[in-house]
């Protein structure tokens, strides 16, 4: 999605096709090729050394697939953390409630400056769910630049 478009609830979440659909469908579909490749080398006991290899490497590709795509969102989520509750500092003059958990604040970056410290200490009040507190925000502040 461009900064041009404009982003709201129903449009937030980024899928990118080719990464969330056609990469996880191949990585999946070589690793079923590769067992059933190893069972083929095991009924005929030959081959049975590299068809394990390439069951391995294509387990080992799912592992990764999945944790890079981990690691990537766990790092931006410690960016969020930071930046919002140093626009929330910026707003309040103090830091966020200690009672405020990651899924809550990373919510809150859609939020406009006037409706955020409200919006964060209701939140807190009302342990209320990411999904909650994206619905209450009325004018919606796009992040166009996660991944």
């Amino acid at each position: 999605m461009s900064e041009t478009e404009n982003q709201n609830f129903g449009n937030h979440k980024q899928f990118v096709p080719v990464y969330h659909y056609f990469l996880l469908f191949l990585a999946f579909a070589t690793m079923i090729g590769s067992f059933v490749n190893l069972i083929g080398a095991i009924k005929h006991s030959e081959g049975i050394y590299s068809a394990s290899l390439i069951a391995c490497l294509s387990v080992f590709c799912m592992f990764a697939f999945f944790y890079m795509r981990l690691f990537a969102l766990k790092a931006q989520d410690r960016a969020i953390r930071v930046e919002e509750n140093f626009r929330h500092y910026l707003l309040t003059g103090k830091p966020f409630d200690a009672r405020i958990h990651l899924r809550q604040i990373i919510a809150l970056r859609f939020a406009p400056d006037e409706e955020m410290p409200a919006l964060a200490a209701r939140a807190v009040a009302e342990n209320m769910k990411a999904g909650d507190i994206k619905r209450a925000i009325k004018n919606w502040k796009g992040d166009y630049h996660r991944a």
